[in-house]
């Protein structure tokens, strides 16, 4: 096993550098870079765009030069009527002076040792940009996948061994239901319903702790905490519940319908020793594999609109604001470090394996 777990870590190696290089070529060679973002400002005329780039006088090119050449207007949309001199600035503030090669390179050294640089488009750090915006993620990313797995997998099993019961038919409903109404939406009713939309005004609507969070006591700390997530997890547990419960179920009773079931049973083992002596163990694991995909998802992609009906910014949040902007830095990182962890936690599911399935080995793999 350790032999497996050596070679799976030195995979991630190649993995990440052939995730982070296709994503690197293919948004640095797509037009509508932060270079056009700014020279769109700066055509636009916006208030204080030029206050991004050198802090100098060079605002006073704008519009000054009447000998712009074609081929400096030419390299960006928009160009036309700035000085090359300014657009030249602006390429060397983001970057862009040096070849594609070159600032592949650099990216690759300065993300081995985790130094991402700083944000196009905020003054700060992107490392400090994650550290802050991590919290809200991990709040919202962890205890959903956690509730969502401890409620519906003892649900879906009790539903596999009681199928076409009233119970399985009741909660099927409520399953169908759960699935027909996209979380966000779920989110809104909840907003208008108990956060002061129309009717009760029980929880809060925005952040993740109150005002003076750090001067209460620690169990009042922890109701606080519970208090902000109530509804944005119950919103997020809603589609992953359904989901789960159903692929439980149907894992369970493709299992219980098997041969080595029946000769279990005619052995004279009773029903609990066959569903957690044999049944549990192999059913288990298509649940286990699709573990990686749904965690990594309720952290980034599950918690983006949820982020913004509760007002929590977190990475999902960030992302997106990242990738409207252009902000090459932030979309780097967060591609990252959710690769990275997605790498690591499937090495974790491939262990989990051996744990519930003690016949899994990956000794030849």
């Amino acid at each position: 096993m350790s032999a497996y777990i050596l070679r799976r870590l030195l995979l991630i190696i190649p993995t990440l550098l052939g995730i982070m290089t296709i994503n690197f070529f293919i948004v640095q060679t797509s037009p509508g870079g932060p270079v056009e973002k700014m020279i769109m400002e700066l055509s636009g005329e916006q208030d204080g765009a030029l206050e991004r780039i050198t802090g100098s006088d060079q605002g006073d090119m704008i519009g000054s030069s009447t000998d712009v050449t074609e081929s400096a207007s030419s390299a960006y949309m928009g160009s036309k009527g700035l000085d090359p001199e300014l657009i030249k600035d602006i390429e060397k503030l983001y970057g862009f002076d040096k070849p594609i090669w070159e600032r592949y390179v650099m990216m690759l050294k300065s993300y081995i040792t985790f130094d991402f640089g700083d944000s196009f488009f905020r003054n700060t750090s992107v490392i400090e940009l994650i550290k802050e915006k991590l919290p809200v993620s991990i709040s919202l990313g962890i205890w959903s996948t956690l509730i969502i797995y401890f409620v519906s997998i003892p649900l879906g099993i009790r539903k596999a061994l009681r199928h076409g019961s009233k119970f399985d038919i009741y909660t099927s409903t409520a399953i169908i239901i759960g699935t027909a109404i996209p979380g966000f939406l779920f989110a809104i009713l909840l907003v208008i319903l108990f956060s002061g939309g129309n009717y009760l005004d029980w929880f809060p609507l925005r952040g993740l702790t109150s005002d003076g969070f750090e001067s209460m006591a620690w169990h009042e700390q922890i109701l606080d905490y519970v208090w902000h997530l109530a509804l944005p997890i119950t919103a997020m547990v809603i589609g992953g519940f359904a989901t789960l419960t159903m692929l439980t179920k149907n894992s369970f009773l493709d299992e219980i319908s098997k041969q080595y079931v029946i000769t279990a049973k005619a052995k004279g083992l009773n029903d609990k020793q066959v569903l957690y002596g044999h049944v549990f163990r192999n059913a288990m694991l298509i649940i286990i594999s699709g573990f990686p995909a749904a965690f990594i998802g309720m952290f980034f992609t599950g918690s983006l609109l949820i982020e913004v009906i509760f007002s929590l910014d977190g990475i999902g949040l960030l992302g997106f604001e990242a990738t409207v902007y252009r902000d090459y830095p932030v979309m780097f990182a967060t591609l990252y470090i959710f690769t990275l962890m997605g790498l690591v936690i499937s090495l974790i599911s491939d262990l989990v394996y051996t744990w519930v399935d003690p016949r899994i080995t990956f000794e030849r793999a």
